[in-house]
């Protein structure tokens, strides 16, 4: 059979036959590529498929890698939380006792200074001129009462005599009495004047601090004004003034009464870091009506200087100690409605959740019930458990045993 030949335009002809293989070559290419993507997606679903179900035959979810710590026993404080504000023992403002004029100022601002140090001088120049006046005085009264007595012996010898008569006596005995008052008048006007000059040195009247100073040299002063020339403050010891509810009140008489020294723990103002122990040294003697509270006053030896008068502080007064109890990290025991809880790790690698009782709660770590000490539970990722969940156990430090209380 003849091959089929179109005739074109122009005169010249083209095979049919020819032109239909390369169609077909194509076509061909298109069924292996297509066969091939199709081989590969069927290979992917059935990893993914194989992995699914072994996924299923193996349980499922797999692990949750968790953090534990274990359960221990130990002794837990009973605390009292107040509120409390550092208080002096001792502030003193000192003021002139004498008028004059500011001569000297002997103190620096802030200045640690002791009982007797120098702080402030007034002119002694007026006072030290009164002193001696006194002393001129008294000597003259002196001398004259050493003429009266002398008088007064020759009186009674000429006396005895019958040489004068009982009332010139008299008279000169008279004289002798009016210059011993003399005398004891003069030396009360000197002690007088010796205590304004030492009035013109302004001295320490106790251990302290001294504040920001508050007159300078050449100030005038007035006798017993209301100019302040300095205030200290007593820092060492402090005492920490606070409230506490009228319902802690009678466990804390108790345990004063009984005969222990209650001691009390000061916390900054973010009640993280201890600044300072003590021991409570006294308590109102009422309670107060308006507010239900019952004040007290704790002493700190603030050696290190860290309280300050006037300082907000946390205060945490231990009331009694729990011996040999049963305690947990406070961020290992969970909440909901039903109370306290924990996930406690099972020997099989999975958690069960457990009800606890939580009593008094000692900084990280609270007292519990319904616990055994020794027993594991979970310390975090407690969004993802849940009661019977699969876990395995991270290694970090959270799992070593936390540090009990008192200890």
């Amino acid at each position: 059979m003849e091959p089929i030949t179109r005739v074109e335009r122009g005169g010249r002809g083209t095979n049919l036959s020819e032109a239909a293989g390369p169609n077909r070559s194509h076509r061909r290419r298109l069924i292996v590529i297509t066969g091939i993507l199709v081989a590969g997606a069927v290979a992917i679903y059935l990893h993914f498929n194989s992995g699914t179900k072994q996924a299923a035959r193996g349980g499922g979810i797999p692990p949750l890698p968790i953090s534990t710590v274990t359960v221990t026993t130990g002794d837990a404080g009973v605390y009292v939380d107040a509120l409390g504000t550092v208080t002096p023992l001792n502030t003193v403002s000192l003021t002139a006792r004498v008028a004059g004029q500011i001569a000297k100022v002997e103190y620096q601002e802030g200045q640690i200074v002791h009982v007797g140090d120098p702080l402030v001088e007034i002119d002694p120049a007026p006072f030290q001129a009164a002193v001696t006046q006194a002393e001129g005085q008294l000597a003259r009264d002196q001398a004259q009462l050493e003429l009266a007595k002398i008088n007064l012996q020759r009186d009674t010898d000429l006396l005895n005599k019958g040489v004068i008569a009982k009332q010139e006596f008299d008279t000169q005995t008279a004289n002798d009495h009016q210059f011993e008052g003399t005398v004891k008048l003069d030396q009360g006007n000197l002690d007088q004047a010796k205590v304004n000059l030492s009035y013109c040195h302004i001295t320490s009247p106790i251990n302290g601090r001294v504040g920001l100073r508050l007159v300078d040299s050449g100030n005038i002063v007035q006798a017993n004004g209301t100019t302040t020339l300095v205030v200290i403050t007593q820092l060492q010891p402090i005492t920490v003034e606070f409230n506490v509810a009228e319902d802690s009140v009678p466990q804390i008489m108790q345990a004063i009464h009984s005969g222990r020294q209650l001691e009390v723990d000061a916390y900054d103002r973010a009640n993280q870091k201890k600044l300072a122990t003590g021991t409570v040294e006294s308590f109102n003697s009422q309670i107060d009506n308006t507010t239900g509270t019952l004040r007290l006053r704790a002493t700190f030896k603030n050696d290190d200087g860290v309280l300050f008068p006037n300082q907000f502080v946390n205060v945490r007064l231990l009331v009694d100690t729990h011996k040999g109890v049963t305690l947990l990290p406070n961020n290992a025991i969970q909440r909901n409605d039903n109370g306290a809880f924990v996930y406690l790790v099972q020997p099989n690698q999975t958690v069960a959740l457990k009800t606890i009782t939580v009593g008094t709660t000692d900084g990280n770590v609270s007292e519990v019930q319904d616990l055994q000490p020794g027993a594991v539970v979970a310390a975090d990722s407690f969004n993802r458990l849940s009661d019977g969940a699969k876990v395995t156990i991270r290694s970090n430090p959270s799992a070593t045993p936390f540090r009990t209380p008192n200890k």
